[in-house]
């Protein structure tokens, strides 16, 4: 550094004396040859000296810019050229120095050969598309690169595409982390061995330049950071720096791309401690390097955890010995200091740390390491550069360099060493960083390459302590947001937990650091060292009680809480990822025998947590009421640990359990968020907004069950099976506050709870015993046989798609697992359970996916309502899974009525939980049942068909699991036990079931009816007697039962008396006669459980005597009793099963069922109903009636809707003939009828009230998109294949236009031909009609409604009132009779001259627009909508802007599109015949009616009108010629002879004549058959042409030679030869023409082909005008059908021989003469243009049907070419790439880049391509987005995977197949245009896609 000093004379003041000497600068690899030699020389010291030098003189040509950094000096930097010159030059320096004089690329390309590529090592950033192979990874997240992926075998491997969220690097050829037979072809080969060994020379420059230029880079690092004042660094100060260091650090990056040999230099250069203590001691003399060196050191002052004052001392001392052993001795000193916290650090200083105090000195003083602890010394290079990334908050070209350099394996172990010595550091920036959500991306893609490693990480935990450093942090980072734990006792409590509204938890910043926790846990060596080290236990659950009791609820009594605060996502996060996940990675590793010591370990110091937590919370026996947490995770690692043991580990339960007093204690919270559960169910917590909800859900949802309410009820059947039972269950009922309700009397007083909640929570109650009781997840079921319940559950709720069905069933949460979602097991049991139902396509309906369904056999035996309730979110989906039952049953003839929840006999309990069947047989169950039982049978309120359920549930539960003592049953029933309980003699069930209870006395209100009877009773002597008898049951009190049984267990385990536990004198529990208006009363009962069941049989029946006991009949049922595993029916058929169990288990029982069964049982008292009640009863009964009367209302609309729509949405199917009310023609009427859609009057149209059709106008370019191939085009998906438009139907037709435009008349060119083809207006109608004015003042409701629609009311867009189908215009309906039509279609016997001449008249009557009437107004503006519908490029044609012949062009045009349409809608002819939906619906009539009003105002010269140049025979041919300045007309053969017909029939007055109509159609059909033969004399070669000419000619004077095609042709010939046309340039011209050998066959086909198009329009326009059937016929007949039905053919005509179309021709004036006229036209023109002429004769007639692109099988075809495709405007790859279906356009979706006008490139392509039509697929997404005009919608996908779901966005990234059926229904829709009717979720684009 002394020369630096020395170099720099001035330090930073004087930038100009640094800039290097002009000579050096000139010739640099002079100078760096010379150096190289010079050091390679033996005695190379003075050439080091000499590069030294120049390094000095070089690199610190930098430092004034560092300055720049700094305020004061800004000014001086600023002197130097520019601040980017001087850097320019010291890296130019850099690469010559390198290079040693050679040049840079050579060398680098050199340094290249030497790069053993063993590994791919690529390093990818956030939302990278890369690849995973689960069959081919060791580590779970092992990742390739596309590249490596495509080149590797994965067929039928389990893998996915995804975007990587937070960066990542291939794992190509590292076998540590995936199997070799996944590497690619690249990394395969383990090349080291031949890869020969680096020259020394090649790499000897590197080793001395880069040590200098990264120590330059340091510097440069430490001059721009500055401690900033608030602690918190301004980012913008730190992304100048990084800014301005950009090419320096890129220089890095590209060093390590050069390979494995470079990387080695660069290695030893970063770890090398000898070059940074030289390069970093000589601070003395200069002032810039002494200043840059205190910043670091004020920079690495807070970057230890806590700092002993005495340490902070500058300077760096050498490390102390033992700093990285353990240094324990003095750890015990420093225990002391480290509980302080540092105080200098303002994080902490929030006003809180009194609070926790003692507890973070605990927490404090288990940390081994006491390095963690102090301020970093950094030793090499590399680790202060990771000091400084770290600081300047993880830049990405930094994280980048320092993840190259990994494939380097020396590398790989000095970088994690040194990643793991700033661990605490990195925590502290973190969580004081802004942008935590980048930087925590940035860590987690550095750590996941070095903990995903198991070899690397077992070292790193061996040698510098991994598991103490991040158990550490992690507390150290929580201990920042502890709040005191408000549960239990509020004031006293010394817990502590996370606020949940902490940035820290909210914002998930703990997560990377909890990710790489979760990380090294997966591998077993690290595992097992956590498991086995007590002090990280103790400390670990030290961690895990920050969340116990986290998030507390407290229920809302009276007011609506204010704001519902969302903390609780961030508190089940939390649970979820900073517990459950490292606990289930632990879990994994706790699989076999040998590790039950790690068991012991856990599950000892969890229970020391728990007790602390108890004594903590000052909890003794009662929870505080209304209050919940969902939050246990203490209670949860116990569960789970203790699950494990038993059914892995082969542990006895009873040596991990505590003693009874814990067990207490323990299963008090769990059972508190259960009863919560049912609480907030009944909407109890409905105060507490929507959140609590949420809770409840989230509590069971999918993702997080099986580390919550799992744990938490497994725990609670192991409670259960170790307590007492009475004192359990009377737990229960207490819970869930029920217990006031099980009292004998018909009226009772609850304390605890409202009336109306009553039944719910008794539900609740009942529902849980039974899922506690019948769940059998952690007590001794197979993981396959979990896996298939969970499925069955899923799948019974409701159908679901194969990706659905993976995300609900709880997996393992910890994907280390080894249970991979998609393994083989899930695949084979789902094939076990569920049938796969493909996707069907409706046109129309909705998209369907591939949905999973239960096989029947499932409904039959393996459908479990338990587990349903259990696994439901919604409770809606319970119902949905019984309706689907009961449908099953019906619909097999299993089961016709109301079927019941079906009882499903269990798998075996494991040994160690038999206890838990004990609950089944107490007392104080069957105390509940009994008194259940009793008040359903006695009416009592607030029972439930479900609670009746549940009752018949347990008892069949107790029955089946009753344990074998029936032999002594008589000895027991008199002992000792009696005196104990007078309800019931002993504990079993079955026993019990029998037994008579006679008297009752009970607590009732004096109001209760029970009070008056009792009076009887007592004074009748005999009643007293048998009062003695059966011992009276006493007051039977749940709750005094269990104090009792408390406080016994509590006696016995405390010696000392003084620990008895407080009396708790709660007002609620208050001793049972406190309540001043109950009194007692004595119930007469005289009922066993076994009578009231019988009972309850009649009831259900609804017959006396309805119950017979089976075996009377048949004693072979008790013999061999059949008692199925599972059993469907209601509650008729349970009470039998039930009574059938009882009568099998015992003999006795069997005997009584008889007895009760002879008795004829009295008939059940009837209610006395009082006044209230009735009134009640009325009131139900009224409500019910309306309901009723509403569903048949309903009912009725739906039906009348349904028939609606069905005859309304059809889109394609031409079955249903509804006929429409506008073409409803019966002859009497006189005239049209409408029906008006809005105001329900029909009547005609007349001129002041138009009725109108609801139409809607869409532009539409379809018919621009035909081609002539049958084959479509594929989308490109090479650069190679790029689609070229030329050949569609529209760019042809321009052509023509254009060339037509240049050499003829403006005006006549026009008429000429048809326009539209792109842009041409569409015209489609619902067929409904409504009165204009009706429709006016709708629009104007419509414009007052506020609701947001999904169309724009401004833009005149409404829906149909009746059918909801889009519209945006009405079209008057032209007042007139049907009948007219008949007459006029009377055939006239005119001749075709009369016929024509009345033509020319007519169409020379100019046409006044008729009169100002409502009508003529509403036609204006209905053309005024049409011609704004389209764009004005598509509208105008002329030369001269608003001429009217491009009006007149237009309006035509319009009847062209829509014929043209309808036409490809049939198929693209008209074989098929009928009115098909299209003509059903059309409303062509209506839109004649108006074009031709236009028309006819516009009248043609009668000069110019085509009609007489077809008609007459021109005299003065010449004179067209005279006059050479004007431009000629269109010569009448180039005329397009369809668009001639509409303009002669738009300029008739209508309603037009059918003999005008044909003979207009005769008149046109000569000049095409003309055309037609010009067209095939220009297609044939000269020979053919000559050879016609001649055997045509001779047969010019037979008869009919007009009607020969032989004749004319030979004669067109002739006349055209007078011209130029024939006339070869040359020979190329000859090449163009395919030599074909005409036959007369071949040439007849042709001539038909070329008249069929016209034929096929002109019969649809006489269909819609005349309204006459069109035939149906075969394809090759279709010319002489239409020919015919057009009236060409004469009807006589009928011969054998094959027909001819010549036949056809009916000739006006004699044909040689009118043809010699036409041809002299063209031959004036060919003169001059002889090759445009003959192109314009050649019309291409044979347009295919428009297709979309045809689309590859694959998707990932198109997803690899175009998501890195660049935008052709900006050269930037997009962010939404999108391609158009139509045209294969690639597009950017949103793209800023390339915006015209303030319209995106997606809107603005479907402008140009469609005319607002645009189908894009979006590559990222895989999903159709449909633009149309202003709207836009997601149309869905046409990739499916296999198993027919879209995959919209790629987030599975499993391989996706093109869906052929789907695809055909979008290209349906594009074509029928049909997208506005079919897909419902339109949404404005606002020009921004």
């Amino acid at each position: 550094m002394a020369a630096a000093a020395a170099a720099a004379v001035g330090g930073p003041q004087s930038p100009q004396a640094e800039v290097p000497a002009p000579g050096l600068a000139l010739d640099k690899a002079a100078t760096a040859a010379h150096l190289k030699a010079a050091l390679s020389r033996p005695d190379n010291r003075a050439g080091a000296e000499e590069l030294q030098a120049l390094l000095e003189r070089v690199l610190s040509a930098e430092r004034p810019l560092a300055a720049a950094a700094d305020g004061e000096e800004a000014a001086a930097a600023g002197g130097g050229g520019g601040p980017g010159a001087a850097e320019e030059e010291a890296l130019e320096w850099c690469k010559c120095l390198l290079a040693g004089g050679g040049g840079y690329d050579e060398f680098c390309a050199a340094v290249r050969a030497y790069d053993p590529a063993a590994l791919c090592g690529l390093v990818w950033t956030a939302n990278f598309v890369a690849y995973r192979c689960r069959t081919c990874g060791i580590s779970p997240c092992m990742s390739l690169c596309a590249e490596c992926f495509h080149q590797g075998d994965h067929t039928g491997h389990d893998f996915n595409m995804f975007r990587s969220q937070a960066g990542g690097a291939c794992d190509c050829g590292d076998s540590n982390v995936m199997r070799e037979s996944g590497f690619c072809k690249r990394h395969q080969i383990k090349s080291s061995s031949n890869i020969p060994c680096v020259p020394k020379d090649l790499l000897m420059m590197s080793e001395f330049v880069l040590p200098r230029f990264i120590f330059c880079l340091i510097q440069y690092l430490r001059e721009g950071y500055n401690e900033p004042a608030a602690d918190v660094p301004s980012e913008k100060d730190l992304n100048k720096v990084l800014q301005l260091l950009e090419p320096q650090i890129s220089f890095l990056e590209d060093l390590t791309k050069m390979g494995g040999a470079m990387r080695s230099v660069l290695t030893q250069v970063l770890t090398n401690q000898q070059n940074y203590k030289d390069l970093t001691s000589g601070l003395g003399e200069n002032a810039c390097a002494r200043k840059s060196h205190e910043k670091y050191l004020i920079a690495l002052k807070s970057s230890g955890l806590t700092y002993p004052e005495d340490k902070l001392v500058y300077g760096i001392q050498e490390p102390s010995a033992g700093a990285s052993t353990l240094a324990v001795q003095g750890f015990a000193s420093a225990a002391g200091t480290l509980g302080q916290l540092d105080s200098s650090d303002e994080e902490d200083q929030d006003g809180s740390q009194g609070l926790g105090k003692r507890k973070r000195v605990k927490l404090s003083s288990n940390t081994k390491d006491q390095s963690i602890m102090d301020v970093l010394k950094h030793k090499s290079f590399l680790e202060e550069l990771l000091f400084w990334t770290i600081k300047y908050e993880f830049p990405q070209k930094m994280v980048t360099f320092l993840l190259n350099m990994l494939p380097d394996q020396e590398y790989k172990v000095a970088f994690t060493k040194t990643f793991v010595q700033h661990y605490a550091f990195i925590m502290k920036t973190l969580k004081k960083s802004h942008e935590s959500d980048t930087m925590s991306n940035r860590i987690v893609h550095i750590s996941v390459q070095l903990f995903s490693n198991e070899e690397l990480a077992r070292q790193v935990t061996e040698e510098c302590q991994l598991l103490d450093i991040m158990v550490t942090v992690l507390l150290y980072m929580m201990e920042s947001c502890l709040i005191k734990s408000e549960l239990q006792d509020e004031e006293n409590s010394l817990h502590v937990v996370v606020n949940c509204g902490e940035a820290l938890l909210k914002n998930n910043t703990y997560w990377p650091l909890v990710s790489d926790f979760i990380n090294i846990l997966s591998h077993q060596s690290v595992a097992k060292r956590f498991l086995e080290d007590h002090g990280l236990l103790v400390t670990w659950m030290n961690f895990v009680s920050f969340f116990q009791g986290m998030n507390l609820n407290k229920r809302e009594l009276n007011e609506h809480v204010e704001f519902e605060s969302q903390t609780y996502y961030a508190a089940f996060a939390a649970e979820l990822e900073a517990c459950a996940q490292p606990m289930w990675g632990l879990l994994s590793h706790c699989k076999v025998r040998e590790t039950q010591e790690y068991t012991r370990n856990v599950v000892r110091y969890c229970l020391e947590a728990l007790q602390d937590w108890f004594d903590a919370i000052n909890f003794v026996d009662e929870p505080a009421p209304n209050q919940v947490t969902f939050h246990l995770p203490l209670h949860r690692y116990y569960a789970m640990f203790l699950s494990k043991a038993v059914k892995c580990q082969e542990l006895d339960l009873d040596s991990v359990l505590p003693d009874q007093e814990m067990l207490m204690k323990l299963m008090i919270h769990p059972l508190q968020i259960q009863a919560s559960l049912a609480e907030i169910h009944s909407n109890m917590w409905v105060r507490n907004g929507l959140q609590i909800k949420g809770q409840a859900m989230t509590y069971v949802q999918s993702h997080f069950c099986n580390s919550m309410i799992d744990p938490d009820i497994y725990l609670l059947q192991v409670c259960a099976s170790r307590l007492d039972p009475d004192y359990f269950i009377s737990s229960v009922f207490e819970r869930f506050k029920v217990v006031d309700l099980l009292t004998m009397a018909s009226q009772h007083q609850n304390t605890v709870l409202d009336a109306e909640h009553e039944r719910s929570m008794l539900e609740g109650a009942l529902t849980f015993l039974v899922i506690l009781l019948s769940l059998r997840l952690h007590l001794g079921m197979s993981d396959d046989e979990i896996l298939r319940a969970e499925m069955v559950a899923q799948l019974c709720m409701n159908d679901r798609t194969h990706s659905s069905l993976l995300d609900l069933i709880p997996e393992n949460p910890n994907p280390k697992s080894g249970i991979i979602p998609g393994s083989y097991s899930f695949e084979s049991v789902l094939s076990a359970v569920a049938d796969f139902k493909a996707p069907v396509f409706e046109p129309g309906g909705s998209m369907q996916q591939g949905m999973y369904t239960p096989k029947a056999e499932v409904w039959d035996h393996e459908f479990d309502p338990v587990m349903v309730i259990l696994r439901t979110v919604y409770r809606r989906d319970v119902q949905s899974a019984m309706d689907r039952y009961t449908a099953f049953l019906k619909q097999s003839g299993k089961f016709p009525g109301n079927p019941w929840p079906p009882y499903k006999k269990r798998t075996p309990l494991h040994p160690s939980y038999k206890g838990l069947m004990r609950l089944l047989h107490c007392k104080t169950l069957h105390i509940v049942l009994f008194t259940l039982l009793y008040k359903i049978l006695m009416d009592h309120q607030n029972l439930s068909e479900h609670v009746l359920c549940m009752v018949l549930y347990l008892i069949e539960l107790g029955l089946e699991n009753s344990a074998e003592e029936e032999s002594d049953e008589e000895a027991s029933a008199c002992g000792p036990e009696r005196c104990h309980d007078s309800w019931f003699p002993g504990s079993n069930l079955v026993s019990n079931m029998r037994h008579f209870i006679n008297y009752v006395r009970v607590r009732v209100p004096e109001t209760a009816p029970e009070v008056k009877r009792d009076s009887l009773a007592s004074t009748s002597s005999d009643s007293l007697g048998s009062l003695q008898n059966s011992g009276t049951a006493q007051v039977f009190s749940l709750v005094a039962e269990r104090r009792k049984k408390f406080q016994e267990i509590i006696n016995r385990n405390s010696s000392e008396a003084n620990q008895v536990v407080r009396p708790k004198t709660s007002s609620k529990w208050s001793a049972p006669g406190s309540a001043p208006q109950l009194t007692t009363a004595i119930l007469e009962i005289k009922e066993s459980i076994l009578s009231l069941l019988i009972k309850l049989h009649h009831k259900l029946s609804g017959k006396q005597n309805s119950y017979y006991p089976p075996w009377l009949d048949d004693i072979e049922i008790l013999i061999q009793p059949e008692i199925p595993k599972y059993s469907h029916g209601d509650g008729i058929t349970a009470v039998e099963r039930i009574l059938l169990k009882a009568a099998l288990q015992s003999r006795m029982n069997k005997r009584i069922i008889e007895e009760i069964c002879k008795k004829v049982t009295p008939p059940v008292p009837p209610k006395k109903i009082t006044a209230a009640e009735k009134k009640t009863l009325d009131k139900e009964e009224r409500r019910q009636k309306a309901r009723e009367r509403q569903q048949k209302l309903l009912a009725e609309f739906a039906s009348r809707q349904k028939s609606f729509m069905e005859t309304a949405m059809d889109v394609d199917s031409p079955e249903s003939d509804i006929p429409m009310e506008i073409t409803t023609a019966e002859p009497q009427v006189s005239e049209a009828v409408y029906d008006c859609v809005i105001c329900g009057q029909s009547g005609p149209s007349s001129e002041d009230r138009p009725t109108g059709l609801v139409v809607l106008l869409q532009a539409s370019s379809v018919l621009g998109q035909c081609r002539d191939n049958v084959e479509p085009k594929k989308l490109p998906i090479s650069e190679e294949e790029q689609i070229y438009p030329w050949d569609t139907c529209a760019a042809v037709h321009d052509v023509r236009l254009s060339l037509l435009q240049r050499y003829f008349k403006d005006s006549s060119c026009l008429l000429a031909v048809s326009i539209g083809w792109e842009g041409g207006v569409y015209v489609q109608t619902c067929g409904h009609t409504l009165h204009i004015d009706c429709h006016k003042s709708y629009m104007e409701s419509l414009r007052n409604d506020q609701v947001l629609q999904g169309f724009s009311v401004d833009k005149g867009e409404f829906t149909c009132p009746l059918c909801r189908q889009f519209a945006n215009s009405v079209l008057p309906c032209y007042p007139g009779s049907n009948v007219e039509n008949n007459l006029w279609q009377r055939p006239s016997n005119k001749s075709i001259q009369d016929l024509i001449k009345e033509v020319e008249e007519l169409q020379g009557r100019p046409g006044a627009f008729p009169s100002e009437t409502n009508l003529s107004k509403e036609m204006e503006s209905v053309m005024k909508d049409i011609k704004n519908t389209t764009q004005k490029k598509y509208r105008d044609y002329s030369k001269t802007p608003g001429s009217p012949d491009n009006d007149f062009l237009f309006m035509y045009s319009v009847a062209r599109t829509n014929l043209e349409l309808e036409l490809i809608h049939r198929g693209g002819n008209l074989c098929s015949g009928g009115a098909s939906t299209a003509g059903k619906r059309s409303c062509l009539n209506q839109l004649f009616h108006v074009l031709a009003l236009h028309m006819r105002l516009y009248s043609i010269d009668s000069e110019y009108n085509p009609w007489r140049k077809l008609t007459q025979l021109l005299e003065e041919m010449s004179s067209q010629l005279g006059n050479e300045e004007q431009q000629p007309e269109v010569p009448i053969l180039y005329h397009d002879v369809t668009s001639l017909l509409l303009i002669q029939i738009l300029m008739m007055p209508q309603p037009l004549r059918k003999d005008h109509f044909t003979c207009i159609v005769k008149v046109l059909f000569t000049l095409l058959y003309t055309q037609g033969l010009v067209a095939l004399s220009v297609k044939c070669n000269e020979e053919d042409r000559s050879a016609w000419k001649h055997t045509g000619a001779l047969k010019k004077n037979t008869c009919d030679a007009e009607k020969s095609y032989e004749v004319l042709l030979s004669f067109v010939i002739s006349e055209l030869s007078k011209g130029k046309l024939y006339h070869e340039e040359g020979t190329q011209e000859c090449a163009t023409i395919i030599p074909v050998a005409w036959s007369p066959e071949s040439m007849e086909k042709y001539l038909q082909d070329f008249c069929l198009p016209f034929l096929r329009i002109t019969s649809l326009l006489q269909h819609h005008l005349f309204g006459e059937d069109l035939p149906s016929c075969q394809e090759e007949e279709e010319f002489s059908v239409l020919s015919s039905c057009l009236g060409l053919l004469p009807t006589f005509y009928q011969t054998e021989h094959p027909f001819i179309s010549a036949s056809c021709l009916d000739w006006p004036v004699p044909a040689f003469d009118i043809i010699s006229q036409w041809c002299f036209e063209i031959n004036s023109f060919t003169e001059r243009h002889a090759e445009q002429g003959k192109a314009l004769l050649i019309q291409e007639s044979k347009w295919k049907l428009p297709h979309l692109l045809q689309l590859p099988e694959n998707y990932n075809t198109i997803f690899q070419y175009y998501h890195r495709k660049t935008c052709s405007v900006c050269t930037k790859v997009p962010k939404d790439p999108a391609v158009c279906l139509v045209c294969g356009t690639f597009v950017c979706l949103k793209g800023l880049c390339c915006k015209q006008q303030s319209y995106c490139e997606c809107v603005l392509h479907s402008q140009n391509c469609g005319a607002g039509t645009g189908i894009f697929l979006l590559i990222n997404a895989s999903v159709i987005i449909i633009i149309r005009g202003h709207r836009f919608c997601l149309w869905g996908s046409v990739y499916l995977d296999a198993h027919g779901e879209e995959d919209r966005d790629l987030r599975r990234g499993k391989p996706l197949y093109i869906c052929k059926e789907r695809y055909k229904v979008l290209e349906q829709q594009w074509i029928s245009h049909t997208f506005d009717h079919i897909n419902k979720r339109w949404g404005p684009h606002y020009n921004g896609l």
